[in-house]
């Protein structure tokens, strides 16, 4: 695919985007969820060997599909090696008809004003460089909101839009992700905050340009409409924070125009020791589950 052909798929696909970009950080929380507890391997090496065999296994399912998933966010690890004998990149667009996405950032700072900015990343040009080369379409970076903090949220949003005119001018779409956390007492009052800071940011954006946001569920449905519907934004997509696939499903139909990039509530249910039968058959309801609340409303 082109980026003409993968920008019309993001902007007008009927389906969601797969986050298959567990860190080091949370791939042993996966891994549990995928039925393999940490003695089962002896390292990082091992780990990230079980965690890529996952993700093959999700991306070669009959059930992983263009007309349900039209994109998928790697790891750093996953974009660098191979699936059924090709780079995963070119894999997921000439096999699958799946756009690339890759995960940039480098983790979070200490928490601060109620947020957590993204850690320095020095070698982000090296990176985005070895990405368009390998067909990546788009980036994600993701921060945290902790609290209704105004100097926080400006901090975390200001940021984000720094990141992606990085990202833009290496030629890949930037996903900004400032994730508020869903268990928050005042998450309505810092969602307020985050659209606020979001629009005026876009306001300035060069009508050149375009972003992707990525965004916790909302309290109130369809509050982050006057964001799907900004020119310089080419898609909304949403987040499970934590919530159950159900849960999430649910929330996520309440809201026009949104559509998911779930992780934990993609693979709930999936386990390495399952047949591939029952593992595909899983894996279909989760996507058709997904799919329907992708496109609601």
């Amino acid at each position: 695919m082109s980026i003409q052909e993968m920008t019309a798929k993001i902007r007008d696909g009927q389906g969601f985007i797969a986050a298959l970009d567990q860190s080091g950080g949370s791939t042993p929380k996966a891994l549990a969820q995928y039925g393999i507890e940490p003695n089962e391997y002896n390292g990082d090496e091992q780990m990230f060997d079980m965690i890529h065999a996952m993700r093959s296994r999700i991306m070669q399912s009959p059930a992983f599909t263009s007309d349900k998933v039209i994109g998928a966010i790697l790891f750093e690890m996953t974009m660098d090696r191979q699936v059924a004998g090709k780079p995963t990149p070119q894999y997921l667009f000439e096999e699958k008809g799946v756009v690339p996405f890759l995960k940039i950032d480098k983790g979070l700072e200490a928490e601060a004003d109620g947020v957590q900015l993204m850690k320095p990343n020095p070698g982000l040009d090296e990176l985005l460089a070895r990405a368009a080369s390998l067909g990546v379409f788009g980036t994600k970076e993701r921060s945290v909101v902790n609290a209704a903090n105004p100097a926080g949220i400006k901090a975390v949003v200001k940021q984000q839009f720094e990141i992606g005119e990085q990202v833009i001018k290496a030629g890949l779409m930037p996903m900004l992700e400032p994730e508020v956390t869903i268990t928050i007492a005042d998450k309505a009052e810092a969602e307020a905050i985050l659209r606020a800071e979001i629009l005026a940011e876009l306001d300035a954006l060069d009508e050149s340009k375009q972003v992707m946001l990525k965004l916790s569920l909302p309290t109130e449905a369809n509050f982050y409409k006057p964001l799907i519907d900004h020119p310089r934004v080419l898609k909304v997509v949403s987040l499970s924070g934590g919530y159950s696939r159900e849960e999430a499903n649910a929330k996520l139909a309440q809201n026009t125009g949104m559509i998911a990039s779930f992780s934990r509530a993609l693979i709930q249910g999936l386990n390495a020791k399952q047949a591939d039968s029952d593992f595909d058959a899983i894996l279909g309801t989760a996507t058709t589950e997904i799919h329907a609340a992708s496109v609601a409303g």
